[in-house]
This record gives C-alpha cells, sequence and structure tokens, in this order.
C-alpha cells in the first residue's frame, strides 16, 4: 500500500472515527448544531465549499479502485465527500432543510453506527501497516 493511502486512511480513519463517536455520546449537541449550520445558508456555504475542496483533492489525488479495501474504502470516501458537498452547493436551501431533517429523523443511528465501523477499520488498517 502506497504512503498516500497510508496518509489518507489514517486521516480519514481517524476523522469519522472521532466524529461518529461524538455523533454517538452527544446526539442533542451535534443535532443542535447542525440544525443551525443547516439554517445559516451563508455558513454552510463555506462549509461545503471547504468538503468540496477536500473531496476534490481526494479524488484527483487518490482515485484508486484497486488493491485491496483499503484503497477503495479511501477512494469511496473522496467520491462522496465531492458528491455529497456538490449536491449541496446545488439544492435550494428548502431541500437541504427536508434532506437534513429526514436524514436525522430515520437515519441519524444507523449512518453513526456504519461510520464508526469505517472509522475504526481504516484507523486500525491505516496504522498497523508501514
Amino acid at each position: 500500500m502506497n504512503s498516500r493511502t497510508l496518509f489518507l486512511a489514517r486521516l480519514a480513519g481517524l476523522f469519522v472515527l472521532v466524529f461518529s463517536l461524538a455523533m454517538l455520546v452527544q446526539r442533542g449537541a451535534i443535532e443542535s448544531a447542525l440544525y443551525a449550520l443547516v439554517a445559516d445558508r451563508a455558513a454552510l456555504l463555506v462549509v461545503t465549499i471547504v468538503g468540496l475542496v477536500g473531496g476534490l483533492a481526494m479524488v484527483l489525488g487518490h482515485n484508486v479502485w484497486s488493491g485491496g479495501p483499503v484503497p477503495v474504502i479511501v477512494t469511496l470516501i473522496g467520491w462522496w465527500l465531492l458528491i455529497k458537498t456538490a449536491v449541496l452547493l446545488l439544492l435550494p436551501a428548502e431541500a437541504v432543510v427536508a434532506l437534513f431533517e429526514g436524514f436525522v429523523g430515520r437515519l441519524y443511528y444507523p449512518v453513526a453506527v456504519i461510520d464508526l465501523a469505517i472509522g475504526l477499520y481504516l484507523t486500525y488498517a491505516g496504522f498497523s501497516r508501514r
């Protein structure tokens, strides 16, 4: 596995791990912050632009579809970030609010648990290899 894949596995793994744990432990605080972000179109624009740059950087710097699960998962995270942020930039504010409300109501805990598993896996894989 190349050094870029290891770095991105460690970075994405630790980020997803910590944020998913925060989602599970601090649901009320995370929900409140996300509702405030979605309601503030200017703040959402800034966060989305930063996410778009991160997604583009991952896709342009690591578009690897072979070599085992770690490089593919890292690539999928980059594409997911790119697509998600591009959609958020293109949707009207009302649609973003509706999507968010649907996410919080039904998918909050399943997404947090799936993210936790991905974060654990990438962190372990990234730090256990040289």
